[in-house]
């Protein structure tokens, strides 16, 4: 990392927003629990922020911030990480960022590993053309946390390789079985005996809905919902999350994350 001082070199906006990604690299070393590494970079900390403290060509909020920074002995690794991070976030801000799903840490350190998944066997989902990176890496992490099996993803839904589906899905793209699949698979199943249904409006109240042990949840598009084609295949009917709002839909991942949870509440009480 550059020595503060180095900083002056930069135009006001862009000095603040280098100190942002170099607070990045601080919250990083001090995400990695190695005590050295940690405390050196907590003492860089402490450096840069008394440099932006003294630079009155900054914003009043980011001075401020900086002066008011605990001293390098004052803080525990937990209160230097939650003091490193408002730094950072707060330095974004002023430098006209808005903040990306990129610029957010896993909130788990350490690399996950699969072998320590606790599956719930035979539980699926179907994501029919899911357009967003951001829905499909959401949709991931959901899927892992609560223990799916695997998911078929239609020809029409985003890639789970690309940048922002790894991001939100903080390493779950993974750990999760997946595959690509048309219609023609859900067909099969439903042929074979096995629950298919869907996540959609119109149907069965979540509180009411009779789960399956073993099944296929079907997901529709963000714009469009699940195709006519792919609910006549849903023999095990459809779940709806009731609502109060105005609006009365939710983002895809987040209300498949509600469906996930009572569902596995449902297979394991």
């Amino acid at each position: 990392m550059i020595p503060p001082y180095k900083l002056s070199k930069l135009h006001p906006r862009q000095r603040v927003r280098k100190a942002a990604l170099l607070f990045q690299e601080v919250e990083s070393l001090l995400r990695q629990a190695e005590p050295a590494r940690a405390a050196s970079a907590l003492v860089y900390a402490c450096s840069l922020v008394s440099f932006l403290a003294g630079d009155e060509e900054l914003p009043v909020p980011v001075r401020e911030a900086a002066a008011a920074f605990p001293a390098a002995g004052a803080l525990d690794p937990a209160a230097a990480l939650r003091s490193v991070n408002s730094l950072r976030h707060l330095l974004l801000r002023e430098s006209g960022q808005a903040p990306a799903d990129w610029d957010f840490f896993d909130p788990l350190s350490g690399r996950p590993d699969p072998l320590v998944r606790r599956i719930l066997p035979g539980t699926r989902a179907y994501l029919e053309d899911i357009r967003s990176p951001f829905n499909v890496g959401s949709i991931f992490r959901s899927s892992d946390a609560f223990g799916l099996e695997e998911l078929l993803l239609s020809p029409g839904t985003a890639d789970p390789g690309h940048p922002r589906a790894e991001r939100s899905a903080m390493g779950a793209t993974g750990l999760l079985a997946w595959r690509r699949a048309d219609l023609e698979a859900l067909r099969e199943a439903a042929g074979a005996g096995e629950a298919v249904f869907a996540l959609e409006l119109g149907g069965e109240a979540i509180g009411s809905f009779d789960f399956p042990e073993r099944g296929i949840v079907v997901l529709g598009s963000e714009e469009l919902g699940v195709s006519a084609e792919a609910l006549d295949l849903c023999t095990a009917g459809k779940v709806s999350i009731p609502m109060s709002g105005a609006k009365g839909s939710l983002n895809v991942g987040v209300a498949y994350g509600i469906l996930l949870y009572a569902w596995s509440s449902h297979i394991r009480p």
